[in-house]
């Protein structure tokens, strides 16, 4: 049996630069890799079989098709059973899925013994799924094209923070939805992503005011009650607070641990759910 982990992600810097002749966004990011992560185990078997600790995630999940299409290109005779075990909570805007994706790439090619390079594994990711990439490398990682593009910069230094994950429904294309929302106004120029590099590349953290998430102008009218929260957690942590990906998990820097680790158990007493994590360093 091996083992294998797969972290949760946010988005530091978000931003859309315009909207290209193929309908897609040209985006200009950085994601980060955090601790909160899901638990995979790979054992063979005779064909693709999935499990899941939520059982409604056992259906087309891309797990399984990031293992058929190992198997289809690379290894046509082998099988797997993946059982996958969830802590990232779903459609909040952590990559939860694409990173069970990527893992599930990472482990097998291990598994089967393909020898396959980290380009092999990327080519193949892009066609799952535009976040899937970024967790092939992680730690701090910058985004370009559509988010599919991705390369490794100077890493974020060790960073505590505080998840607040609202109760909402899951809403079907919401991601998409929110795409459609944006306006021209909210385009900007690679301004954030710039300024936040030069921080990185002189070994400290983003400043706040850097920190930017273009769905941030449209997400807090489309998700109920999500203003509300926000000031409740701002409030709270005397911090701004930020959304990541499309929401509509937020979260918050801390200084240290203890600090964290505080704050959450006030959100928690609030009737929050409320999560401590760190960042973490490339893998690869």
């Amino acid at each position: 049996m091996l083992t294998a982990s797969a972290e949760a992600k946010l988005n530091l810097v978000l931003e859309v630069l315009g909207r290209r002749e193929d309908g897609y966004h040209e985006l200009s990011g950085i994601a980060q890799t955090i601790a909160l992560h899901d638990t995979l185990s790979f054992e063979d078997a005779d064909s693709v079989q999935l499990t899941c600790t939520e059982p409604t995630l056992a259906r087309d999940n891309l797990v399984e098709h990031a293992a058929r299409l190992l198997k289809s290109r690379h290894a046509p005779q082998r099988g797997v059973h993946i059982h996958l075990q969830k802590r990232i909570p779903w459609g909040a805007g952590l990559g939860g899925g694409s990173s069970d994706a990527a893992s599930t790439l990472l482990a097998l090619n291990t598994l089967w013994q393909l020898n396959l390079s980290m380009e092999d594994l990327i080519g193949m990711a892009h066609s799952l799924g535009t976040d899937v990439p970024l967790f092939l490398r992680g730690g701090t990682v910058m985004l370009r094209g559509t988010g599919d593009t991705v390369s490794s910069i100077p890493a974020l230094p060790l960073t505590y923070l505080v998840l607040v994950i609202p109760h909402t429904t899951q809403i079907q294309r919401k991601t998409a939805l929110l795409y459609q929302r944006l306006q021209p106004s909210h385009f900007t120029r690679g301004q954030f992503v710039n300024a936040a590099l030069f921080s990185l590349g002189k070994g400290r953290r983003i400043p706040e005011d850097l920190i930017f998430n273009v769905f941030e102008k449209v997400a807090f009218d489309f998700f109920p009650g999500l203003q509300d929260i926000r000031m409740d957690f701002e409030k709270l942590m005397g911090e701004v607070v930020h959304l990541t990906g499309s929401g509509p998990c937020l979260f918050s820097l801390c200084e240290s641990e203890t600090r964290a680790q505080e704050a959450a158990t006030r959100l928690r007493s609030l009737g929050y759910t409320a999560c401590v994590t760190h960042t973490t360093d490339t893998h690869n």
